[in-house]
């Protein structure tokens, strides 16, 4: 079934609306939560509550990309549950470490300042732009999608230390780039 079609679903309130994007892009979405939370349940948590935001959300809001839509719903519920279960400061696995890199860039030792990033999406968004296919694809894959680095390392037919080195130089960059716009790191 085509986005739009499953899009309908939400507008006429049908519950096959759920079924469809199960189907279409359950696994897609557990992935992103399995990544972040690293817990079946967790996920499944994560995946309910993006169904049920959707569910929500659609009257108001018409997608044209419905993938696109729910990782970014599914990713900000299995941050939040993240930030729930590991109140401290610094938690473990990849999701502990994809964030700690990135506080590295902003100075700060609030993640929750460098994951929400809503004032500076304009600037990311233009950096992301300004990066080849393959920087872009490595970028966003460790910190959206929180893939780990052998992960992509292996998709992309690199070694992990290349994936690291690659990773730190983007960091660098985006640094820079954000210290040019006026951001004081």
């Amino acid at each position: 079934m085509q986005d739009h079609e499953i899009v309908a679903l939400y507008w006429e309130r049908s519950e096959n609306a759920i079924t469809e994007t199960n189907s279409k892009y359950g696994a897609y979405c557990r992935k992103i939560a399995r990544n972040i939370v690293s817990n079946e349940e967790d996920s499944e948590e994560c995946i309910n509550d993006t169904y049920l935001s959707a569910w929500n959300s659609m009257p108001e809001e018409r997608p044209s990309l419905l993938g696109p839509y729910l990782a970014a719903i599914v990713r900000n519920h299995a941050l939040t549950l993240y930030r729930k279960l590991h109140s401290i400061k610094r938690g473990s696995g990849q999701t502990a470490l994809a964030l700690d890199e990135l506080t590295e860039v902003a100075g700060t030792s609030s993640t929750e300042d460098i994951v929400d990033l809503n004032l500076l999406s304009g600037h990311i968004n233009g950096f992301l732009a300004g990066l080849s296919t393959n920087d872009r694809i490595v970028f966003v894959r460790r910190y959206f999608y929180v893939d780990s680095l052998s992960e992509i390392a292996d998709e992309l037919s690199m070694s992990e230390s290349a994936v690291k080195s690659l990773l730190f130089r983007l960091r660098q960059k985006l640094k820079n780039c954000l210290i040019q716009e006026g951001y004081e790191l």
